[in-house]
C-alpha cells in the first residue's frame, strides 16, 4: 500500500531528536533509549545540558569519563548543530526540490548558498524561485509538509524552519524570471566571489544587485537569462558554484578546462554487495553501472576482520573472484575488477596475506578501528599498508566523518608523501558524510602529483550517484582530471596497478 501503521504510529512515539543521537559515536539504540527514559533527553542540546550538569554520569555504566566523552562528541559535531553536515541536508533540499518543480506558478528555481557551493557543512538551506505569480508561489510555499514555523513572510522572501530529523532554517527568494539568474548568482556567494566580481563591475563604472547589474552613468539595468550570460558580460567563462570561495577563482579561469568533470568518470574502484554490508547483489551493481555508461568498476567487499560489516573469509573472496570473472564472460561493455577493502588491524598488520591479495586485480585498505591511537601508531600502521606492493590505494584515509568525528591523527604531508614514494593512491571518498580526502589535503596531493581515485563506496545501486558530489568536491580542491586515476582508460589504470606491484 505504500504505507505502514506500525512505522507511522512509531514515528508519532519516537522523538525526532533521538534519531540524531545515533550520529553520536559512542550512543547505541539501548544507550539513548535509558537517556530518553530515565532522564528525558530528546535531542542533542538536551543530551550537552544534562553532561554539563553531571547528570549523565550518574547513571549507572556511564560514569564521568564517558560523560566527558560524550560532551567533546557534541562541542565537535558542529558546534552543537549551529551548522549541518551535508550529507544530513541533502535529503531535505531534495525533498524541497522535488515540491517546487511540482509548484504551480514556478518557473524555474534552484538551491543556493554554502549547499550548491558544496560546502562540507551549512547553516541553512536557500532556494531563489522564478515566478509571474508570486502570491501564487507564497501560498504554495506554505502550504509544504513539514514547516514548523514561519519566522518571515513578505513580498519576497519566506523563512521557515522545516521539521525533519532535525530542525534547519529555510529561506526562500521569489523573484521575476529576468532577475532569477543574478538573483542565484548573489545569493550563492561566497561573500569574497560577491565581492570581487563587484570590484570588476566597479572597474567597468557598473554595479552588481541580486536584481541585475547597473550602469552608474545612466541608470540602465541589464538583466540576464542565465548565469552563464551573467558572467560573459564580465568577459569571463562561467565559473561553476563550488569553485566561488575565495575570489581568487576569477583569476584561475584559465584552469578550468583542466579541471576533472563528471563526464570525465570511466569507473568507479570501491563498492560493496551484499556478500558483505552492501545491500545490492554483485549483478545489480554491475547493472547500475553499465547504466551510467562505466567502462569498469571494482567489487571491493569488506575483509574478514571487520565482523560487524559481515567481512569476506579467504574462501568467500576467492570464490566471488571466480564468479566475477563469470561476470566479465558475460559483458563486453564493462569491465569488473576483483577485489576487497582490506583492514589494516591495529597492530599494522593487514587483515590478508600477499597469497591472497596477490589473487585480486585492486587492493584497497583502510582503518576501520583502534582509532585513539596516535599518530606515530597510526603513521606506522599506514606505512605498512603503503610500502604493501599489493596495496593499491588507501580509502578514506583520514577516517573523519563530517560534523561527528574529526578522524584519527594523521601526519598528512608525511602520507602524501609515502604515497607518490610507492605510487599508491589516496581516495577521495565521495560519500557525503566523509568527503575524505577533505579540500585542503586535495590541494596538497595534486600539489605532490600523487595519484587520486574518486570513489562512492557504495551500498546500494542508488549510491553510485554520489559520484556527481565527489566530482562538484574535488573541483572545490582545483583536482585536474589526469590527477584522477578513474579518468584513465581501462589499460592505462591495469598499468598502473600492475607497476605497484613490481615494486617501486
Amino acid at each position: 500500500t505504500g504505507k505502514s501503521t506500525v512505522f507511522e504510529q512509531l514515528q508519532q512515539e519516537i522523538p525526532k531528536g533521538l534519531i540524531l543521537l545515533l550520529q553520536v559515536p559512542g550512543l547505541g539504540g539501548k544507550t539513548i533509549a535509558r537517556l530518553y527514559n530515565e532522564l528525558g533527553i530528546e535531542n542533542v542540546d538536551a543530551l550537552k545540558e544534562a553532561c554539563l550538569k553531571g547528570m549523565v554520569r550518574n547513571l549507572k555504566g556511564f560514569g564521568a569519563k564517558k560523560e566527558e566523552k560524550i560532551l567533546e562528541v557534541i562541542e565537535n559535531m558542529s558546534g552543537g548543530m549551529s551548522r549541518f553536515p551535508i550529507a544530513m541536508v541533502l535529503p531535505i533540499a531534495r525533498y524541497i526540490e522535488e515540491e517546487l518543480a511540482k509548484m504551480p506558478g514556478a518557473t524555474s528555481f534552484s538551491r543556493a548558498g554554502s549547499l550548491r557551493r558544496v560546502n562540507e557543512t551549512v547553516k541553512d538551506l536557500d532556494f531563489i524561485i522564478a515566478t509571474t505569480n508570486r502570491n501564487e508561489v507564497r501560498q504554495a510555499i506554505m502550504n509544504m509538509k513539514n514547516i514548523k514555523t514561519v519566522t518571515n513572510q513578505g513580498e519576497t522572501k519566506i523563512s521557515c524552519i522545516f521539521s525533519f530529523d532535525i530542525d534547519i532554517p529555510v529561506d526562500f527568494r521569489i523573484v521575476e524570471p529576468e532577475e532569477f539568474a543574478t538573483c542565484l548568482h548573489h545569493f550563492t556567494g561566497s561573500k569574497e566571489h560577491n565581492v570581487r566580481m563587484r570590484q570588476m563591475a566597479k572597474e567597468r563604472n557598473e554595479k552588481i544587485s541580486e536584481y541585475g547589474v547597473e550602469n552608474l552613468e545612466n541608470g540602465n539595468r541589464v538583466t540576464f537569462s542565465s548565469e552563464e550570460e551573467f558572467f560573459q558580460h564580465f568577459n569571463l567563462p562561467f565559473i561553476p558554484p563550488e569553485l566561488r570561495e575565495d575570489g581568487e577563482e576569477v583569476n584561475r579561469i584559465q584552469e578550468l578546462g583542466s579541471l576533472i568533470s563528471l563526464s570525465n568518470i570511466k569507473g568507479d574502484l570501491h563498492m560493496h554487495t551484499n556478500w558483505s554490508d552492501g545491500r545490492g547483489t554483485l549483478e545489480e551493481m554491475v547493472e547500475s553501472a553499465r547504466k551510467k555508461g562505466y567502462e569498469y568498476i571494482a567489487i571491493t567487499d569488506h575483509s574478514q576482520n571487520l565482523k560487524v560489516a559481515r567481512g569476506l573469509t579467504e574462501e568467500q573472496i576467492l570464490k566471488q573472484r571466480e564468479i566475477i570473472r563469470e561476470i566479465n564472460e558475460k559483458y563486453d561493455d564493462i569491465t569488473v575488477l576483483a577485489g576487497i577493502e582490506l583492514d589494516i588491524l591495529a597492530d599494522g598488520s593487514l587483515d590478508f596475506e600477499d597469497d591472497v591479495l596477490k589473487e585480486l586485480d585492486i587492493v584497497i585498505a583502510s582503518i576501520h578501528s583502534g582509532f585513539n591511537q596516535d599518530m606515530e601508531k597510526m603513521m606506522e600502521r599506514l606505512s605498512k599498508a603503503i610500502h604493501n606492493p599489493y596495496v593499491h590505494m588507501i580509502a578514506h584515509p583520514t577516517g573523519r566523518k563530517i560534523g561527528i568525528r574529526e578522524g584519527y591523527q594523521v601526519d598528512i604531508e608525511r602520507l602524501i608523501e609515502m604515497a607518490k614514494e610507492t605510487g599508491t593512491i589516496l581516495e577521495l571518498n565521495a560519500n557525503p558524510n566523509r568527503l575524505d580526502l577533505k579540500r585542503d589535503h586535495l590541494v596538497l596531493a595534486e600539489k605532490f602529483g600523487v595519484p587520486i581515485a574518486i570513489n562512492t563506496d557504495s551500498h546500494h545501486p542508488d549510491q553510485l550517484d554520489n559520484m556527481e558530489i565527489g566530482v562538484a568536491y574535488a573541483r572545490k580542491a582545483w583536482l585536474k582530471k589526469e590527477t584522477v586515476v578513474n579518468t584513465w582508460p581501462l589499460s592505462e589504470l591495469k598499468s598502473w596497478l600492475q607497476h605497484k606491484r613490481k615494486g617501486i
